[in-house]
C-alpha cells in the first residue's frame, strides 16, 4: 500500500471531512488546525480568527486507488475557491481556501490545477486558494471528528453538508466508495 497525505482547508472542516471520507482510496480523514502562530490551539481560539490557523483536514490516501490530482479536483469542486476567508455563512481567515502541500510534487500539481481551472473560467472570479508548505497539524477536539457520520440529521449537516455529498455523488460517482454508493 502506498499511503500518502494531503492537507486541505476550504471552510468548515466538517464539510471537507464528510466529502473526502466518501471517496474510495481514502484511508482516513482527520479534522484539525494548521497555519497559525500558537501551538495546540483550541476550537474556541481558532474561532476568534486571531490565531492564524485554518480549519483543515488531513487525508491519508492510497495513491494506487486515488491520486493527488483527483483529490484536488474533488476539493475544488466541493467548495468555493474564489472567496477569500469565507465559505457561505462561515467568515474569517480560519475558513480560508488553502492547500498545504507535503512535497514539491504536490505543490506543482496544485499550481497546475489552479492554472487549468482559472484558464477554463470555471468560476466568474479567479481562484484565491493559498498554496503553502504543510505546517504543523494540530488535531481538532474529539467532538469534531467524524461529525457528519455521527450527526447526519443535525441542522448544519442537513443544510450544508448533505448537499455537498449529493453533488459529490453526482459529479464524481465513480470515485465514491461502494458503501457510500449503496447509501445514496
Amino acid at each position: 500500500m502506498a499511503i500518502r497525505e494531503a492537507t486541505f482547508g476550504g471552510g468548515c472542516f466538517w464539510c471537507l471531512e464528510a466529502v473526502f471520507q466518501a471517496l474510495a482510496g481514502v484511508e482516513s480523514v482527520e479534522s484539525g488546525y494548521a497555519g497559525g502562530q500558537i501551538p495546540n490551539p483550541t476550537y474556541q481560539q481558532v474561532c476568534t480568527g486571531t490565531t492564524g490557523h485554518a480549519e483543515v483536514i488531513r487525508i491519508a490516501f492510497d495513491d494506487r486507488v486515488i491520486d493527488y490530482e483527483t483529490l484536488l479536483n474533488v476539493f475544488f469542486a466541493t467548495h468555493d475557491p474564489t472567496t477569500r476567508d469565507r465559505q457561505g455563512a462561515d467568515v474569517g481567515s480560519q475558513y480560508r481556501s488553502v492547500i498545504f502541500h507535503h512535497d514539491d510534487e504536490q505543490r506543482t500539481l496544485a499550481e497546475a490545477v489552479v492554472a487549468r481551472l482559472n484558464a477554463g473560467r470555471i468560476w466568474p472570479d479567479p481562484i484565491v486558494t493559498q498554496i503553502e508548505p504543510v505546517p504543523t497539524f494540530y488535531p481538532a477536539e474529539g467532538y469534531h471528528q467524524n461529525y457528519y457520520r455521527r450527526y447526519p440529521t443535525q441542522g448544519y449537516c442537513q443544510a450544508v453538508i448533505a448537499p455537498k455529498l449529493a453533488k459529490l455523488r453526482r459529479s464524481f460517482r465513480e470515485l465514491v466508495a461502494d458503501e457510500e454508493r449503496r447509501s445514496a
